[in-house]
């Protein structure tokens, strides 16, 4: 779906839409989560009003959502969304309230965090497959004023932070509290498919990955390779990683508040 689609929706398809991806099997109830539910069609009920015939509770399908509660139309939470999600560099509070028309920068401030917080959500069990590539990176800015600077690189006050992409398909980031074998291995293996074909850097860390997964590609940065082939119709890279990380990076600058 995209931009002209979801500026073109009523408040009633916005809600059928969100339904879909909240319900994909049908109602489910919040409360007891019964899929048994009856939805309530009287003049006197609120619109998309569904009541649980096992706990005879009524939700919505903002019931326990982060739209719950909000006097904002459903149609610019979805357009939020949209434009959140398809913002590669990220998008401001400002800039929200301007191009959907919101009443105060509050509100728009509110609706981005509530968004932001709904992205924290971990997925379950591995999600990635096909071709993935791992690669690390550290995300931090300037030490604060009066602290001192590190005296080596390897106390570094920035933060480690791994990618997994999935070409072509979703991306999981963790942080981490150190780069090490143990931590890089085991986050490929809680978020990556054992049917997955990994490409990194030639870190060491990474190595023993053909063990547990179908295979494992390197490409040797030291000596200036960023791409080969490893067969027909497969080039090993990380390229898309790099691609990732140089876009978090700019997000992340654009975070940082002024120093004066």
């Amino acid at each position: 779906m995209n931009l002209i689609d979801v500026g073109k929706m009523t408040e009633e398809q916005a809600r059928e839409y969100l339904e879909s991806i909240c319900w994909p099997d049908g109602p489910r109830c919040p409360h007891c989560d019964g899929k048994n539910a009856t939805k309530m069609n009287g003049d006197a009920h609120r619109t998309g009003l569904h009541q649980c015939n096992s706990c005879r509770g009524q939700f919505t399908v903002t019931t326990g959502s982060i739209m719950e509660d909000s006097h904002i139309p459903l149609q610019k939470w979805v357009m939020a969304f949209h434009l959140m999600c398809s913002s590669k560099k990220g998008i401001s509070a400002l800039q929200l309230q301007r191009q959907l028309g919101l009443g105060s920068y509050k509100s728009a401030w509110f609706m981005a965090h509530r968004i932001c917080h709904a992205f924290m959500k971990d997925p379950i069990g591995p999600t990635l497959k096909g071709i993935v590539e791992a690669d690390e990176t550290y995300v931090g800015g300037k030490p604060k004023f009066g602290k001192p600077l590190p005296k080596t690189r390897s106390q570094t006050l920035k933060t480690p932070v791994m990618a997994l992409i999935e070409r072509n398909g979703k991306s999981i980031v963790r942080p981490l509290e150190k780069v090490n074998a143990k931590n890089l291995k085991g986050t490929v293996e809680e978020n990556v498919e054992k049917s997955a074909v990994i490409m990194t850097d030639e870190c060491n860390l990474y190595r023993g990955l053909n063990k547990t997964f179908a295979d494992h590609h390197k490409v040797h940065h030291s000596i200036h390779q960023y791409a080969k082939r490893v067969q027909p119709g497969l080039i090993a890279h990380v390229n898309t990683a790099e691609s990732f990380f140089c876009l978090l990076k700019r997000v992340h600058h654009g975070c940082i508040p002024p120093r004066f």
